[in-house]
Protein backbone atom coordinates (compact mmCIF):
# COMPACT_ATOMS: atom_id res chain seq x y z
CA UNK A 1 0.00 0.00 0.00
CA UNK A 2 1.43 3.33 -0.73
CA UNK A 3 2.55 5.78 2.00
CA UNK A 4 0.16 8.74 2.68
CA UNK A 5 2.48 12.05 1.73
CA UNK A 6 1.80 14.62 3.80
CA UNK A 7 4.08 17.46 1.50
CA UNK A 8 2.25 15.94 -1.16
CA UNK A 9 -1.05 16.97 -0.08
CA UNK A 10 0.11 20.42 1.16
CA UNK A 11 1.20 21.32 -1.28
CA UNK A 12 -1.16 20.51 -4.25
CA UNK A 13 -3.65 22.63 -1.53
CA UNK A 14 -1.09 25.40 -1.33
CA UNK A 15 -1.91 26.06 -5.07
CA UNK A 16 -5.51 26.78 -5.53
CA UNK A 17 -5.56 28.07 -1.64
CA UNK A 18 -2.96 30.95 -2.52
CA UNK A 19 -4.53 31.27 -5.81
CA UNK A 20 -8.37 32.13 -4.27
CA UNK A 21 -6.70 34.00 -1.57
CA UNK A 22 -4.69 36.41 -4.22
CA UNK A 23 -7.77 36.83 -6.06
CA UNK A 24 -10.07 37.85 -3.28
CA UNK A 25 -7.51 40.31 -2.31
CA UNK A 26 -6.96 41.99 -5.79
CA UNK A 27 -10.71 42.10 -6.42
CA UNK A 28 -11.21 44.18 -3.19
CA UNK A 29 -8.19 46.18 -4.25
CA UNK A 30 -10.40 46.94 -7.26
CA UNK A 31 -13.78 47.28 -5.84
CA UNK A 32 -11.52 49.94 -3.74
CA UNK A 33 -9.56 51.60 -6.43
CA UNK A 34 -13.24 52.31 -7.98
CA UNK A 35 -14.51 53.87 -4.46
CA UNK A 36 -16.63 51.05 -3.14
CA UNK A 37 -17.22 48.79 -0.37
CA UNK A 38 -14.45 46.16 -0.76
CA UNK A 39 -16.41 43.40 1.56
CA UNK A 40 -19.52 43.56 1.00
CA UNK A 41 -20.33 42.70 -2.61
CA UNK A 42 -18.64 39.34 -1.31
CA UNK A 43 -21.48 39.49 2.00
CA UNK A 44 -24.11 40.00 -0.68
CA UNK A 45 -22.75 36.05 -2.30
CA UNK A 46 -23.32 34.82 0.20
CA UNK A 47 -26.48 35.68 1.69
CA UNK A 48 -27.57 35.13 -1.83
CA UNK A 49 -26.22 31.32 -1.71
CA UNK A 50 -28.39 30.74 1.53
CA UNK A 51 -31.59 31.11 -0.68
CA UNK A 52 -33.03 27.67 -1.52
CA UNK A 53 -33.67 28.33 -5.33
CA UNK A 54 -30.14 30.15 -5.70
CA UNK A 55 -28.35 26.65 -4.22
CA UNK A 56 -30.36 24.44 -6.77
CA UNK A 57 -29.44 26.87 -9.39
CA UNK A 58 -25.66 26.56 -8.18
CA UNK A 59 -25.53 22.69 -8.68
CA UNK A 60 -26.60 22.42 -12.06
CA UNK A 61 -24.32 24.86 -12.95
CA UNK A 62 -21.50 22.86 -11.52
CA UNK A 63 -22.91 19.74 -13.29
CA UNK A 64 -22.39 21.73 -16.49
CA UNK A 65 -19.27 23.28 -15.60
CA UNK A 66 -17.67 19.90 -14.64
CA UNK A 67 -18.21 18.26 -17.55
CA UNK A 68 -16.46 21.10 -19.49
CA UNK A 69 -13.94 20.53 -17.01
CA UNK A 70 -13.44 16.78 -17.22
CA UNK A 71 -12.92 18.04 -21.20
CA UNK A 72 -10.33 20.22 -20.65
CA UNK A 73 -8.85 18.22 -17.93
CA UNK A 74 -8.35 15.06 -20.43
CA UNK A 75 -6.84 17.17 -23.11
CA UNK A 76 -4.00 18.71 -19.78
CA UNK A 77 -3.02 14.79 -18.92
CA UNK A 78 -1.78 14.40 -22.62
CA UNK A 79 -0.29 17.67 -22.80
CA UNK A 80 -2.76 19.10 -25.15
CA UNK A 81 -4.43 22.44 -25.03
CA UNK A 82 -7.95 21.64 -26.36
CA UNK A 83 -9.82 25.82 -26.27
CA UNK A 84 -12.42 23.85 -28.50
CA UNK A 85 -14.28 22.56 -25.91
CA UNK A 86 -16.77 25.80 -26.26
CA UNK A 87 -17.34 24.91 -29.93
CA UNK A 88 -17.25 21.03 -29.59
CA UNK A 89 -20.27 21.48 -26.57
CA UNK A 90 -22.75 23.99 -28.61
CA UNK A 91 -21.89 22.14 -32.22
CA UNK A 92 -22.72 18.72 -30.07
CA UNK A 93 -25.66 19.71 -28.02
CA UNK A 94 -27.39 21.80 -31.23
CA UNK A 95 -26.89 18.59 -33.39
CA UNK A 96 -28.05 16.04 -30.72
CA UNK A 97 -31.30 19.17 -30.06
CA UNK A 98 -32.36 18.22 -33.79
CA UNK A 99 -32.41 14.48 -33.75
CA UNK A 100 -33.90 14.60 -30.27
CA UNK A 101 -36.75 16.36 -31.83
CA UNK A 102 -36.68 14.73 -34.82
CA UNK A 103 -37.57 11.51 -33.54
CA UNK A 104 -39.96 9.48 -30.84
CA UNK A 105 -38.97 6.61 -28.69
CA UNK A 106 -39.46 4.92 -25.72
CA UNK A 107 -38.04 6.94 -22.76
CA UNK A 108 -34.55 5.60 -22.37
CA UNK A 109 -33.88 4.91 -25.77
CA UNK A 110 -34.50 8.47 -26.66
CA UNK A 111 -32.49 10.19 -23.69
CA UNK A 112 -29.84 7.14 -24.99
CA UNK A 113 -29.51 8.59 -28.22
CA UNK A 114 -29.62 12.00 -27.58
CA UNK A 115 -26.23 11.32 -25.44
CA UNK A 116 -24.71 9.51 -28.09
CA UNK A 117 -25.31 11.81 -30.78
CA UNK A 118 -23.75 14.75 -28.87
CA UNK A 119 -20.86 12.86 -27.66
CA UNK A 120 -20.67 11.72 -31.17
CA UNK A 121 -20.44 15.09 -32.90
CA UNK A 122 -18.22 16.61 -29.57
CA UNK A 123 -15.49 13.61 -30.37
CA UNK A 124 -15.99 14.29 -34.57
CA UNK A 125 -15.27 17.99 -34.28
CA UNK A 126 -12.26 17.05 -31.18
CA UNK A 127 -11.03 14.73 -33.70
CA UNK A 128 -10.26 17.20 -36.58
CA UNK A 129 -7.72 19.45 -34.85
CA UNK A 130 -6.56 15.63 -33.47
CA UNK A 131 -6.38 14.41 -36.95
CA UNK A 132 -3.92 17.77 -38.31
CA UNK A 133 -1.49 17.39 -34.81
CA UNK A 134 -1.11 13.95 -35.46
CA UNK A 135 -0.79 14.53 -39.84
CA UNK A 136 0.07 17.51 -40.10
CA UNK A 137 1.70 18.72 -37.26
CA UNK A 138 -0.86 21.52 -36.71
CA UNK A 139 -1.06 22.94 -32.79
CA UNK A 140 -4.58 21.80 -31.30
CA UNK A 141 -4.24 25.41 -29.71
CA UNK A 142 -4.55 27.35 -33.47
CA UNK A 143 -6.97 24.16 -35.08
CA UNK A 144 -9.44 24.58 -32.19
CA UNK A 145 -9.73 28.11 -31.81
CA UNK A 146 -10.40 27.87 -35.78
CA UNK A 147 -12.94 25.17 -34.68
CA UNK A 148 -14.81 27.12 -32.47
CA UNK A 149 -15.79 29.84 -35.05
CA UNK A 150 -16.36 27.34 -37.91
CA UNK A 151 -19.07 25.94 -35.35
CA UNK A 152 -20.84 29.00 -34.41
CA UNK A 153 -21.00 29.84 -38.22
CA UNK A 154 -22.59 26.37 -38.69
CA UNK A 155 -24.74 26.40 -35.95
CA UNK A 156 -26.03 29.98 -37.31
CA UNK A 157 -26.91 28.26 -41.03
CA UNK A 158 -28.18 24.72 -39.44
CA UNK A 159 -30.70 26.19 -37.51
CA UNK A 160 -31.95 28.94 -40.11
CA UNK A 161 -35.60 28.20 -40.38
CA UNK A 162 -34.82 27.42 -44.33
CA UNK A 163 -32.52 24.57 -43.24
CA UNK A 164 -33.14 22.63 -40.01
CA UNK A 165 -34.29 25.34 -37.26
CA UNK A 166 -37.76 26.62 -36.41
CA UNK A 167 -39.18 30.07 -35.37
CA UNK A 168 -41.41 30.42 -32.75
CA UNK A 169 -44.77 32.84 -33.60
CA UNK A 170 -43.68 36.03 -32.32
CA UNK A 171 -40.81 35.36 -31.28
CA UNK A 172 -37.24 36.35 -33.06
CA UNK A 173 -35.42 33.40 -31.79
CA UNK A 174 -34.58 30.33 -33.79
CA UNK A 175 -34.81 26.95 -32.18
CA UNK A 176 -34.28 23.27 -33.20
CA UNK A 177 -37.96 22.58 -32.06
CA UNK A 178 -38.64 20.91 -29.04
CA UNK A 179 -37.64 17.21 -27.59
CA UNK A 180 -40.61 15.21 -26.92
CA UNK A 181 -40.96 14.86 -23.14
CA UNK A 182 -39.83 10.66 -23.77
CA UNK A 183 -36.10 12.47 -24.14
CA UNK A 184 -36.24 14.62 -20.62
CA UNK A 185 -33.95 13.23 -18.21
CA UNK A 186 -35.76 12.97 -15.02
CA UNK A 187 -35.05 15.27 -12.52
CA UNK A 188 -34.47 15.29 -9.20
CA UNK A 189 -37.37 17.46 -6.69
CA UNK A 190 -36.03 19.67 -4.08
CA UNK A 191 -37.19 22.39 -2.08
CA UNK A 192 -36.11 25.25 -4.07
CA UNK A 193 -36.51 23.65 -7.75
CA UNK A 194 -35.04 20.72 -9.72
CA UNK A 195 -31.84 19.21 -9.79
CA UNK A 196 -31.20 17.78 -13.22
CA UNK A 197 -30.89 14.36 -13.00
CA UNK A 198 -27.60 14.36 -15.65
CA UNK A 199 -25.79 16.48 -13.08
CA UNK A 200 -25.81 13.39 -11.07
CA UNK A 201 -24.40 11.50 -14.30
CA UNK A 202 -21.48 13.91 -14.83
CA UNK A 203 -20.46 13.89 -11.39
CA UNK A 204 -20.52 10.21 -11.76
CA UNK A 205 -18.13 10.95 -14.99
CA UNK A 206 -15.79 12.07 -11.97
CA UNK A 207 -14.76 8.74 -10.55
CA UNK A 208 -14.33 7.13 -14.24
CA UNK A 209 -12.26 9.72 -15.38
CA UNK A 210 -10.44 8.99 -12.16
CA UNK A 211 -10.23 5.52 -12.55
CA UNK A 212 -9.56 5.32 -16.21
CA UNK A 213 -6.38 7.47 -15.66
CA UNK A 214 -5.54 6.18 -12.47
CA UNK A 215 -5.85 2.45 -12.81
CA UNK A 216 -6.02 1.40 -16.48
CA UNK A 217 -2.86 0.88 -18.91
CA UNK A 218 -4.58 2.97 -21.22
CA UNK A 219 -4.79 5.55 -18.16
CA UNK A 220 -0.90 4.89 -17.53
CA UNK A 221 -0.23 5.04 -21.31
CA UNK A 222 -1.88 8.63 -21.36
CA UNK A 223 -0.20 10.27 -18.80
CA UNK A 224 3.22 8.88 -19.97
CA UNK A 225 2.81 10.00 -23.49
CA UNK A 226 1.79 13.15 -21.99
CA UNK A 227 4.77 13.51 -19.84
CA UNK A 228 7.12 12.14 -22.50
CA UNK A 229 5.73 11.17 -26.03
CA UNK A 230 9.46 10.05 -26.85
CA UNK A 231 9.92 7.93 -23.61
CA UNK A 232 6.28 6.79 -24.59
CA UNK A 233 7.70 5.99 -27.78
CA UNK A 234 10.03 4.09 -26.88
CA UNK A 235 8.32 1.93 -24.68
CA UNK A 236 5.82 0.93 -27.37
CA UNK A 237 3.26 3.37 -26.88
CA UNK A 238 1.75 5.01 -30.46
CA UNK A 239 2.01 8.58 -29.46
CA UNK A 240 0.57 9.94 -32.18
CA UNK A 241 -2.86 7.36 -32.06
CA UNK A 242 -2.83 8.38 -27.73
CA UNK A 243 -3.15 12.23 -29.27
CA UNK A 244 -5.48 11.58 -31.78
CA UNK A 245 -7.85 9.28 -28.85
CA UNK A 246 -7.26 12.13 -26.29
CA UNK A 247 -8.81 14.40 -28.45
CA UNK A 248 -11.81 12.49 -29.57
CA UNK A 249 -12.05 11.20 -25.85
CA UNK A 250 -12.04 15.06 -24.88
CA UNK A 251 -14.60 15.87 -27.61
CA UNK A 252 -17.01 13.30 -26.24
CA UNK A 253 -16.77 14.57 -22.88
CA UNK A 254 -17.27 18.14 -24.05
CA UNK A 255 -20.58 16.66 -26.13
CA UNK A 256 -21.85 15.39 -22.61
CA UNK A 257 -21.44 19.31 -21.37
CA UNK A 258 -24.75 20.10 -23.17
CA UNK A 259 -27.14 17.76 -21.79
CA UNK A 260 -27.52 18.73 -17.88
CA UNK A 261 -29.19 21.78 -19.54
CA UNK A 262 -30.91 20.26 -22.62
CA UNK A 263 -32.26 16.89 -21.04
CA UNK A 264 -33.12 18.68 -17.74
CA UNK A 265 -34.32 22.57 -18.58
CA UNK A 266 -34.74 23.61 -22.34
CA UNK A 267 -35.46 20.83 -24.45
CA UNK A 268 -34.29 22.31 -27.08
CA UNK A 269 -31.46 24.74 -28.44
CA UNK A 270 -31.74 28.07 -29.53
CA UNK A 271 -29.27 31.69 -29.56
CA UNK A 272 -30.57 31.42 -25.65
CA UNK A 273 -28.47 28.36 -25.12
CA UNK A 274 -25.47 29.23 -22.89
CA UNK A 275 -21.79 30.20 -24.39
CA UNK A 276 -18.61 30.58 -23.09
CA UNK A 277 -19.31 26.89 -20.92
CA UNK A 278 -15.51 25.78 -22.84
CA UNK A 279 -13.86 28.83 -21.53
CA UNK A 280 -14.95 28.79 -18.21
CA UNK A 281 -13.94 24.43 -18.13
CA UNK A 282 -10.33 25.81 -18.74
CA UNK A 283 -10.57 28.20 -15.62
CA UNK A 284 -11.76 25.19 -13.68
CA UNK A 285 -9.39 22.89 -15.17
CA UNK A 286 -6.43 24.71 -14.22
CA UNK A 287 -7.71 25.60 -10.46
CA UNK A 288 -8.70 21.88 -9.82
CA UNK A 289 -5.58 20.71 -11.07
CA UNK A 290 -6.92 18.31 -13.29
CA UNK A 291 -8.15 15.82 -10.67
CA UNK A 292 -12.01 14.94 -10.22
CA UNK A 293 -12.08 16.29 -6.41
CA UNK A 294 -10.08 19.46 -6.93
CA UNK A 295 -12.40 20.07 -10.62
CA UNK A 296 -15.75 19.41 -8.75
CA UNK A 297 -15.18 22.51 -6.20
CA UNK A 298 -13.10 24.64 -8.62
CA UNK A 299 -16.69 24.20 -10.43
CA UNK A 300 -18.49 24.94 -7.88
CA UNK A 301 -16.90 27.90 -6.72
CA UNK A 302 -17.02 29.04 -10.02
CA UNK A 303 -20.71 28.67 -10.20
CA UNK A 304 -20.95 30.28 -6.43
CA UNK A 305 -19.89 33.22 -8.32
CA UNK A 306 -22.04 32.83 -11.04
CA UNK A 307 -25.18 33.01 -9.46
CA UNK A 308 -25.07 35.25 -6.38
CA UNK A 309 -23.71 37.61 -8.47
CA UNK A 310 -26.81 37.95 -10.65
CA UNK A 311 -28.38 40.07 -8.22
CA UNK A 312 -25.51 42.17 -6.97
CA UNK A 313 -26.48 45.48 -9.64
CA UNK A 314 -29.75 45.96 -7.01
CA UNK A 315 -27.49 46.51 -4.23
CA UNK A 316 -25.44 49.18 -6.08
CA UNK A 317 -22.82 47.02 -7.05
CA UNK A 318 -21.45 45.54 -10.62
CA UNK A 319 -22.40 41.96 -11.33
CA UNK A 320 -19.43 41.83 -13.58
CA UNK A 321 -17.45 41.92 -10.51
CA UNK A 322 -17.44 38.20 -10.19
CA UNK A 323 -16.59 37.87 -13.51
CA UNK A 324 -13.29 39.66 -12.77
CA UNK A 325 -12.87 37.44 -9.78
CA UNK A 326 -12.37 34.58 -12.61
CA UNK A 327 -10.43 36.77 -14.20
CA UNK A 328 -8.04 37.05 -11.72
CA UNK A 329 -8.26 33.75 -10.34
CA UNK A 330 -6.89 32.42 -13.88
CA UNK A 331 -3.68 34.66 -13.49
CA UNK A 332 -3.38 34.27 -10.11
CA UNK A 333 -3.33 29.78 -10.33
CA UNK A 334 -0.70 30.57 -13.11
CA UNK A 335 1.90 32.29 -10.36
CA UNK A 336 1.06 30.60 -7.56
CA UNK A 337 1.26 27.10 -9.01
CA UNK A 338 4.41 28.24 -10.16
CA UNK A 339 5.53 29.71 -6.83
CA UNK A 340 4.37 26.22 -5.42
CA UNK A 341 6.39 24.27 -7.46
CA UNK A 342 9.53 25.51 -7.19
CA UNK A 343 9.06 25.42 -3.74
CA UNK A 344 8.64 21.61 -3.96
CA UNK A 345 11.89 21.81 -6.19
CA UNK A 346 14.09 23.42 -3.41
CA UNK A 347 12.18 21.43 -0.35
CA UNK A 348 12.94 18.36 -2.15
CA UNK A 349 16.57 19.24 -2.87
CA UNK A 350 16.90 20.36 0.46
CA UNK A 351 15.57 16.60 1.96
CA UNK A 352 17.58 14.91 -0.45
CA UNK A 353 21.25 16.70 0.59
CA UNK A 354 19.96 16.14 4.16
CA UNK A 355 20.09 12.63 3.90
CA UNK A 356 23.11 12.36 1.55
CA UNK A 357 24.44 14.30 4.69
CA UNK A 358 23.02 11.85 7.45
CA UNK A 359 24.14 8.93 5.16
CA UNK A 360 27.38 10.38 5.29
CA UNK A 361 28.00 11.44 8.88
CA UNK A 362 26.73 7.45 9.77
CA UNK A 363 29.58 6.07 7.34
CA UNK A 364 32.27 8.34 9.12
CA UNK A 365 30.83 7.67 12.33
CA UNK A 366 30.86 3.40 11.34
CA UNK A 367 34.29 4.03 9.86
CA UNK A 368 35.72 5.63 12.91
CA UNK A 369 34.22 2.76 15.13
CA UNK A 370 36.14 0.19 13.50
Amino acid sequence: MRKFDKDRLLLGLAGPVLALAVAFVLTSVVLLASDRDPIEPFRLMFDAASFSDVQVLIINQTGTYYLAALAVAVGFRMNLFNIGVDGQYRLAAMVAALIGAAVELPGPLHIALIVIVAMLVGAFWAGIAGILKTTRGVSEVVSTIMLNAIATSLIAWLILPSNFGEQPPGSNDLTTGEIPESGWFPALEVTGGEIYGFTFVAFALGFVYWFVLNRTRFGFDLRATGASSTAAQASGVDAKKMVLTAMLISGAVAGLAGMPTLLGDTHTYSFNFPVGVGFTGITIALLGRNSPVGIFFAALLVSFLDKTSADLDQHGYEKEIATIMQGLIVIAVVVSYELVRQYGLRRQQRKVGEELAAGHALKTAKEAAK
